[in-house]
């Protein structure tokens, strides 16, 4: 008896915590209600819309289904090859540039002195602010013809040249502006400085090893994680820019600037072919996809983690 008697006590207990299991799941569920209407609402839905959108020709008035017409069409489009030409040329300028620029500015503010929290701060602000149209609007008065480079140039007895009106430097003019904002990558990287021990300089400078020599054998292989992780988030980024092209170039000098992103935005709100805005848009995303996946598999070759004996990246 005593032993039946002890089973449904366990049972009842049971009982009781899967019930309040259950009030404590709901609670979590009502919690997690505004981030799961804003997922499906806002992300997947739109997501596979856009997708289905990819296979038919629709505007405003109408919808017809294609097929993979528009992805067919996309290849004969002079305009849509442009882009990618554009942007990929971007991606391979800005990306390297733009970290090559952090990491230096990095080790140079690596050591702790008076002020160095105002300096670090001060280089930060430009990745700040920089994805905002008042930087595009700026960037756009000091290298327009009547601009602020222009006008220091004619005190110097040289004359100025129509940088964002010339299709040889209105893409490097932008090229730049990006590198500027190297603020949030050089944050980053002293983050992965500081993390680097002491003793393997130490020990580096008393066997006589140069400072290119313990950067190249100590610093670049110890911060090869974080390199990847700002290669892939800055890869990711350049290939979305927009900003700077709709408000400095407007895609111009004869689609010089024309990235991936303007091009869909004036397919389908200049133009109203939303489903080909649609099939465009997903082949960047494959094509970032892919250019994503690359990175990730040649970083074995180059990627040191110090739990890996080997520095196979494994």
């Amino acid at each position: 008896m005593e032993t039946i008697r002890t089973s449904s006590a366990l049972i009842n207990q049971t009982k009781k915590k899967q019930s309040r299991f259950k009030k404590q799941a709901w609670v979590a569920y009502l919690f997690l209600l505004p981030w799961l209407i804003g997922f499906f609402g806002l992300t997947l839905w739109p997501f596979l819309n856009s997708l289905y959108l990819s296979l038919t020709e629709t505007t405003l008035r109408s919808s017809t289904f294609v097929g993979l017409q528009n992805y067919i069409q996309m290849f004969q489009d002079p305009r849509f090859l442009k882009s990618m030409e554009v942007t990929l040329t971007y991606v391979l300028l800005s990306v390297p540039l733009k970290l090559a620029m952090a990491l230096f500015v990095a080790i140079l503010l690596y050591k702790a002195s008076l002020g160095m929290t105002i300096y670090r701060t001060l280089f930060y602000l430009p990745s700040l602010i920089g994805g905002s149209v008042a930087v595009a609007v700026m960037w756009r008065n000091i290298f327009g013809m009547d601009g602020l480079l222009n006008s220091f140039l004619s005190l110097l007895g040289i004359a100025g040249k129509e940088w964002l009106g010339q299709p040889d430097y209105a893409l490097y003019v932008l090229i730049m502006l990006v590198v500027w904002q190297f603020g949030s990558s050089m944050v980053i990287f002293l983050a992965g400085l500081k993390n680097v021990p002491g003793e393997l300089y130490e020990a580096a400078q008393i066997d006589g090893a140069s400072s290119l020599s313990r950067f190249l054998k100590i610093t670049l292989p110890m911060i090869s994680p974080i390199l990847l992780f700002n290669l892939i988030l800055q890869t990711i980024s350049s290939f979305q820019v927009f900003t700077q092209g709709y408000i400095i170039t407007k895609g111009g000098p004869m689609d010089e600037t024309l990235f991936s992103v303007l091009y869909i935005y004036d397919l389908a709100f200049k133009q109203q072919r939303m489903g080909y805005a649609s099939a465009v848009s997903w082949s960047l995303l494959m094509l970032i996809a892919a250019v994503t996946a690359i990175i990730f598999l040649t970083s074995k070759r180059w990627v040191y983690y110090e739990n890996d004996a080997k520095g196979s990246g494994k």
